[in-house]
């Protein structure tokens, strides 16, 4: 779990802000409500992590909608790599107590 007091802010790489609205319609804000869920998910992304430690993150948006988002850790920030609409066995992933 992302605590919510550890977060100071978002931080975006240049070509990462506007490629997740341009392929998956996710704008940078949507991706950032998701970590405001009192349910989010976050697990490591052991298999993406060779250069830096990478997290995945299954929560909802303010619009309800399950976000699938990669990111990591840089001292208080979080840095979204990617952000998507969950798949099917995503949102149950995230159902499941």
């Amino acid at each position: 779990m992302v605590k919510q007091e550890s977060i100071i802010e978002f931080e975006w790489d240049k070509g990462n802000i506007d490629k997740n609205y341009e392929k998956h319609g996710i704008t940078p804000n949507q991706a950032e409500e998701a970590f405001l869920d009192e349910r989010l998910k976050v697990k490591k992304d052991f298999k993406h992590s060779q250069k830096e430690e990478r997290q995945i993150a299954l929560g909802k948006n303010l619009t309800k909608n399950i976000l699938f988002i990669v990111f990591t850790r840089r001292k208080n920030k979080i840095r979204i790599i990617s952000a998507r609409m969950a798949n099917i066995k995503e949102k149950r992933n995230y159902e499941k107590t």
